[in-house]
């Protein structure tokens, strides 16, 4: 099993007039903080990520989410920069979270970290998140994924997987990360591996059921009633090794 690491390095959401300097289920349209997941060791035995404070920066206020028809609130295919979603180079780390050529890119340069990014925005109630991901480089060891009830950066619940086959469901409460699967590890799961092929993600929260579906299959599925409502957003993280590099596409949330 692998065991994740949550390194709390975060970048938390930028409004789209405050630029930093230098950081795919198809038709339907509309992510960095870097918050330390805990990480995936594979059979043998890693040791514990070290955890720091996140840096400290301002979240915009979040907008609620407009009622849509046929129970689509939200989709975005990144075709259009002014979206909401941050647009981030840290030219200290070499992170980046922005847009990229009709895509979301989260490209994560930090070993043991973890980067996510929000569209700013908030979803009452159940919600189903879907996105297309493409592992477009780095190394095969990595996570990403979907969050969704997101309330701040010590709130929301996260749902990933690796490109060697590797998943879990968790939740950040207040400040501590928990695995709400696999005994507090991703653990390994029937899915394709290796770099440069395209996973279907959905995270269900509906009620106190926590869902992954990858490829149109259920792979993970947990309980927790601690959160309730909040923003989605999308997540990308390493291990030992820096280098993920996640673009993002046909975000969509709806209504179960």
């Amino acid at each position: 099993m692998k065991r994740l690491w949550f390194l709390l390095a975060f970048v938390v959401l930028f409004t789209m007039a405050c630029s930093l300097t230098s950081l795919l289920p198809t038709g339907e349209n509309n992510a960095p903080a870097a918050t330390p997941l805990p990480p995936t060791a594979r059979p043998t035995a890693q040791p514990q990520r070290p955890t720091s404070q996140p840096r400290p920066t301002s979240p915009p206020k979040p907008t609620a989410a407009p009622p849509q028809q046929n129970n689509v609130l939200f989709r975005d295919d990144f075709s259009n920069p002014k979206s909401g979603w941050d647009r981030v180079h840290d030219s200290e780390t070499g992170n980046i979270t922005d847009y990229d050529h009709g895509h979301y890119r989260i490209l994560v340069n930090e070993p043991r970290t973890d980067v996510w990014a929000n569209p700013g925005r908030y979803f009452e109630g159940d919600v189903v998140v879907k996105v297309d991901a493409l592992p477009n480089n780095g190394p095969e060891d990595d996570d990403f994924g979907l969050i969704c009830r997101y309330e701040d950066p010590s709130n929301y619940y996260f749902f990933v997987i690796s490109s060697d086959g590797y998943a879990g469901i968790g939740k950040v409460f207040h400040d501590e990360q928990t695995m709400l699967t696999g005994d507090g590890n991703m653990i390994e799961v029937p899915i394709p591996k290796g770099n440069k092929k395209m996973y279907h993600l959905r995270a269900a929260c509906v009620g106190s059921r926590l869902t992954l579906f990858v490829n149109g299959k259920q792979i993970l599925e947990a309980t927790d009633a601690d959160l309730t409502a909040g923003d989605v957003g999308l997540m990308a993280g390493t291990f030992d090794e820096p280098g993920t590099d996640i673009l993002f596409d046909n975000l969509v949330v709806r209504r179960p």
